[in-house]
């Protein structure tokens, strides 16, 4: 009887901290996907800035600051 308690208890214990994991991955997901929608929203935007910028807009690469500076 005493056997079957402890593997009962260590059951539940178990289940317990599969519990906790099941929740904190769970949580990563949802913020994972928030961070992904953000970023594909950004990412729309920044395709449309770039379409309606004009072609003659973009300068030359004369005009560019060397990346050192």
């Amino acid at each position: 009887m005493a056997d079957t308690d402890a593997r009962l208890t260590e059951l539940e214990i178990k289940a317990g901290f599969a519990d906790d994991l099941l929740d904190t991955l769970s949580k990563t997901v949802w913020r994972q996907q928030r961070e992904i929608d953000a970023l594909r929203k950004e990412l729309i935007e920044l395709r449309r800035q770039v379409g309606s910028i004009a072609p003659g807009d973009r300068g030359t690469p004369a005009d560019e600051i060397p990346p050192h500076w």
